[in-house]
């Protein structure tokens, strides 16, 4: 069912959670595994000239070290890219030329009027991507510890 798993990450704790959800499926359905950051272009674009380049080698070192603890994560192999551009269209062209089977990604679960004031990567990928997205939302911390029980 799943060849080609493709995880998009930031290296945020949003994205912990989607990274073991989609290493799990890839281990039970013995799919490739592919892992891609996007350094974003406009939030270096937007930065005074004089620092862009240091942001832009910052950015990039931080989306190393994302991809770097998926590879860790997992025995098996994993594929990784490092990109620069608008997140959602470099998720969406990657995936396609890859083949994805599905793409995973982490969500902070924001919706209601904050959905809308701030945008986001995940949601503009599911409406855009040619193929599945997984979205996994970020538990709070008190769902995510099984020792707290629920009111």
């Amino acid at each position: 069912m799943f060849e080609t798993i493709l995880i998009a990450t930031d290296g945020s704790d949003s994205v912990r959670r989607a990274v073991a959800v989609a290493l799990d499926l890839a281990d039970r359905f013995d799919a490739t595994v592919h892992a891609l950051s996007v350094v974003d272009a406009n939030e270096v674009d937007s930065s005074p000239e004089t620092v862009r380049e240091q942001l832009r080698a910052a950015l990039s070192e931080q989306a190393d070290e994302a991809l770097s603890s998926i590879a860790a994560a997992t025995d098996q192999p994993v594929e990784t890219a490092v990109r620069e551009g608008r997140p959602a269209t470099e998720i969406s062209t990657y995936a396609r030329e890859i083949d994805a089977d599905v793409v995973a990604t982490g969500t902070r679960g924001r919706h209601g009027e904050n959905r809308f004031l701030l945008g986001s990567v995940a949601e503009r990928v599911v409406r855009t991507c040619p193929v599945p997205v997984l979205t996994v939302r970020q538990l709070e911390a008190a769902e995510d510890d099984p020792t707290v029980e629920a009111a």
